[in-house]
């Protein structure tokens, strides 16, 4: 019998995700093999979520974890809305005829997609035209950077059916993006948020017109996906960790951190090509 230790290294799980094949939405990837664009493609109902495509979701984001290949993410929907939300007649009728215990399967299994997003190492850009409700909404706010257009309507809708505002990490995301008193009046009243409203609170990065949001999410992930994306993934996971840290904490696990980052072979691209006065070629390691 061997002594030697079965080898068991990290490249044993990592894959490329270029060739996947998605059930539930379009998942397309850019020429160059580097941006991933998610389409969620029920246009006729304003693309809906359901409980097969919240888990195929979920269960893409985690395997993002260990793509080799893609290095941004894009989101949006197709026929000119982004997502109205959990299908009405998919979702909310079967959810009133069920157990407390799968009530709660149900609603830990949407928190975990927001979870996946936040963990996976990938810049997520979301391109939000139309009609952006409830669960969708939780997606473009869970995104990294969201992108949207002057017909996009965000609304995080769940007292319309009753429910509480506090869905999928609603109040701890929302009031960090847009601030207390305005997340509080959303949440409270199910009202829409304009474009407008949404640029000037700090939802949306930029507004395009909608023939140009795809054009604009494709050239903002190529950036991305150009720039050392093992540090993006560091920077993408502090911002999210140093949530729960003192000004101390985070001062030092960013030192930690950077220290890691100065050890990649992006971080001597960058010194070397100043020096030859070029322009840096990343290769995210």
């Amino acid at each position: 019998m061997s002594t030697q230790p079965e080898e068991h290294t990290m490249k044993h799980h990592k894959r490329p995700l270029a060739g996947y094949q998605a059930r539930t939405f379009l998942w397309q990837v850019s020429a160059d093999g580097k941006t991933g664009t998610i389409t969620l493609n029920r246009p006729e109902r304003k693309n809906p979520l359901t409980f097969d495509s919240y888990a195929e979701l979920r269960d893409l984001f985690r395997a993002l974890v260990y793509a080799t290949d893609i290095k941004v993410v894009v989101v949006t929907g197709a026929g000119g809305n982004f997502c109205s939300g959990g299908d009405v007649h998919e979702i909310i009728g079967p959810l009133t005829k069920m157990s407390m215990p799968e009530l709660l399967d149900f609603t830990r299994m949407t928190g975990d997609l927001v979870k996946a997003m936040r963990a996976c190492p990938q810049p997520i850009v979301a391109a939000v035209d139309g009609i952006c409700a409830g669960a969708g909404a939780m997606v473009a706010l869970a995104s990294d950077m969201r992108l949207g257009t002057p017909a996009a309507r965000t609304a995080f809708l769940f007292t319309r059916v009753g429910l509480a505002g506090a869905d999928m990490g609603a109040c701890t995301l929302l009031p960090r993006m847009i601030g207390q008193g305005r997340a509080s009046e959303l949440l409270y009243t199910g009202r829409a948020m304009t474009a407008e409203e949404g640029l000037g609170w700090g939802f949306f990065n930029a507004l395009h017109e909608s023939g140009e949001l795809m054009e604009a999410a494709a050239k903002l992930a190529a950036q991305l996906a150009a720039g050392p994306t093992f540090a993006h993934g560091v920077t993408k996971k502090l911002l999210h960790q140093e949530w729960n840290m003192g000004v101390d904490e985070a001062i030092e696990a960013e030192a930690e951190a950077q220290a890691i980052c100065m050890q990649t072979r992006d971080f001597h691209r960058a010194y070397e090509a100043f020096v030859a006065k070029q322009k840096p070629v990343f290769e995210g390691n």
